[in-house]
């Protein structure tokens, strides 16, 4: 059997504390709000508000950030992903028509492509100590 290498070890690490992290962020902003709110004309909305998706978003920049910062590309994009599809999949695993496997699905998607993008831009910018494309006196 082979063995990690040293640095696959940080890595792993990382990126369960930031599945653990994003799960416990996806209890504090979004988990305790279970049921949809029945508008006058009788529709319904939620169970979600939009102050909560951007609340649960912004917390999670700086823990993306912050390991794409020190390097941890592979952990700064997958853990996030896996505990918020985790998440969003014990979350809303309870629906009988079986459609959350479409939304857990989308925020797999989503996460990915959001995470991707910020630590991409995270790794631009301190792989040179500056922006990418700026000059190098400025």
């Amino acid at each position: 059997m082979r063995r990690p290498s040293p640095s696959a070890v940080p890595q792993l690490g990382t990126g369960l504390l930031l599945a653990l992290l994003t799960s416990a962020v996806w209890a504090a902003w979004l988990g305790w709000d279970q049921h949809r709110d029945v508008q006058p004309d009788g529709s319904t909305t939620g169970p979600y508000e939009a102050w909560q998706v951007i609340g649960l978003v912004a917390t999670l920049l700086a823990p993306v950030a912050w390991a794409a910062y020190r390097r941890h590309v592979v952990a700064a994009v997958l853990g996030p992903t896996a505990g918020l599809t985790a998440a969003a999949f014990h979350d809303w695993s309870d629906d009988g028509s079986g459609l959350f496997v479409i939304g857990v699905g989308l925020v797999l998607v989503g996460t990915l492509a959001a995470t991707t993008a910020v630590t991409a831009v995270v790794a631009a910018v301190t792989r040179t100590g500056r922006p990418a494309g700026g000059a190098p006196g400025a």
